[in-house]
């Protein structure tokens, strides 16, 4: 379900086709951290001039006064999303050199080459991750790997235009959408959905 927002329900509702051709193709990486300094690696990012990208969602804070507060915060504090928009060789160096310690998730472990994310595979998932949507899940790449599902197009309601496997969880449909790293399901009714 999604809570009353109109200012995002509408650009959810626009054509992909015409957004995917004004925004960018290149993929993106997924970097895991073996730091719990998750925003200087972030800023790390941002000032080797990357776009950097943390799932993030609302979740209840009691303060020292007893009063709950609603504050954004990482899903996952060991990763974080990277726009690749130099060499891979170039990427390897940044991260290698860094006083931090993190690597780049790879493809298996034996093709050490980086897992590259498609432009519109991230920009799905980035859309499913806004806070602002409710009734979702967070997985990890080895609880998607166990959801069985079809593969389908989202042809009606918010979500329209939005593509990943329907699954079934505590009776519930959702969009399980799978990138390098993680995973996310968000509600969705049945009805909406078309197999592809």
């Amino acid at each position: 379900m999604l809570e009353e927002n109109s200012s995002f329900k509408e650009p959810m509702r626009a054509d992909l086709s015409t957004e995917e051709d004004e925004r960018d193709n290149r993929p993106w990486y997924a970097i895991r951290l073996f730091t719990v300094r998750q925003k200087a690696v972030a800023e790390f990012f941002k000032e080797n001039q990357f776009e950097v990208f943390i799932p993030e969602e609302y979740v209840d804070v009691e303060d020292s006064d007893h009063h709950i507060k609603h504050v954004l915060r990482p899903v996952v504090r060991n990763l974080l999303f990277i726009k690749k928009d130099r060499d891979e060789k170039e990427v390897k160096k940044i991260v290698t050199e860094s006083s931090y310690k993190m690597s780049v998730v790879t493809k298996t472990r034996e093709d050490r080459r980086y897992s590259e994310i498609p432009a519109h595979q991230m920009y799905e998932f980035q859309a499913m991750c806004n806070p602002e949507l409710t009734m979702k899940k967070f997985l990890s790449e080895q609880q998607a790997h166990l959801k069985k599902g079809d593969k389908v197009l989202v042809k009606h309601g918010p979500l329209k235009g939005l593509t990943g496997r329907l699954v079934r969880s505590n009776k519930k449909y959702y969009l399980l959408k799978e990138i390098p790293g993680m995973a996310i399901m968000l509600k969705v009714t049945r009805w909406c959905c078309e197999a592809l």
